[in-house]
């Protein structure tokens, strides 16, 4: 069967340089013991090392010909090949019951932050996480507070994840090579099991904060607070979302439900 050929609609740059993927499938060594999901394996540059280092390796992928591709010259995949779309097929349909493994990928691009969201709703079966993204992307999600990084995604996956940004990959290593740099990232869940707060409302807080990222936060989170909510003398409302960390997310979050809560007994 010829190579497969790379479809734009997809954001496919297929990896060529097996030493790079090499070192993608060992960034994987902390938890060795876990089976493995490959996000887009294409024509399997990384899923070889995986199988090659004894991973129990699953794979998920929506082109139909990177499919036929796999299931010819991966013998070894029968019955671990997942036909479909990552961001719309419910895990629970191919890794059934509630046992963790980890995710790894050379990610499209295109989807790379839908991914990670994804991640975070099954954030208690997926313990470590790594793999390829485009540079600006990688460094965003590693970036700690105080830099124009540092994002709505940032905080998010910083909450429960360790990210670090492991290394940069140069443009021509791709077929087709893409027009920016990639960069390598892994995720190691941390120890939290709970932030202390409302999750649903410390997501909204993140993202009003950071809709509005050049403002102060006394300024961003008037949609969520009020116009005259007594508490805006407090540090934290005078600094901008760039310059907190997960805990000062936590801290308003705590704020904002106490003012409900207030607001609600008043009423």
């Amino acid at each position: 069967m010829q190579q497969v050929k790379a479809k734009k609609a997809l954001g496919q740059h297929f990896l060529t340089d097996l030493s790079i993927a090499q070192r993608i499938a060992s960034s994987l060594e902390p938890r060795r013991d876990l089976p493995v999901l490959e996000i887009g394996p294409g024509m399997g540059v990384l899923t070889q090392f995986l199988l090659q280092q004894g991973y129990d390796t699953r794979v998920i992928e929506i082109d139909a010909e990177s499919v036929a591709y796999l299931r010819e010259h991966f013998p070894t995949l029968e019955g671990r090949i997942i036909e479909g779309d990552f961001l719309k097929i419910p895990i629970e349909d191919y890794l059934p019951g509630d046992e963790p493994f980890a995710l790894i990928g050379n990610y499209p691009y295109n989807i790379s932050s839908q991914i990670f969201f994804r991640m975070l709703d099954y954030r208690e079966r997926i313990p470590c996480c790594a793999g390829m993204l485009q540079r600006e992307v990688a460094q965003r999600l590693a970036s700690p507070p105080g830099n124009k990084d540092y994002g709505i995604l940032s905080v998010l996956l910083q909450a429960w994840y360790d990210v670090e940004y492991l290394f940069t990959v140069d443009e021509h290593v791709f077929n087709p090579p893409p027009k920016v740099k990639s960069g390598v990232i892994r995720l190691i869940r941390n120890e939290r099991t709970d932030l202390g707060c409302s999750e649903a409302l410390f997501k909204q807080v993140i993202k009003t904060g950071f809709n509005q990222r050049r403002k102060t936060l006394r300024n961003s989170l008037k949609a969520l607070f009020g116009a005259d909510y007594p508490g805006y003398t407090a540090e934290i409302f005078s600094k901008r979302p760039e310059q907190l960390g997960v805990e000062d997310f936590v801290t308003l979050t705590r704020l904002l439900e106490e003012h409900q809560a207030k607001a609600s007994t008043k009423a």
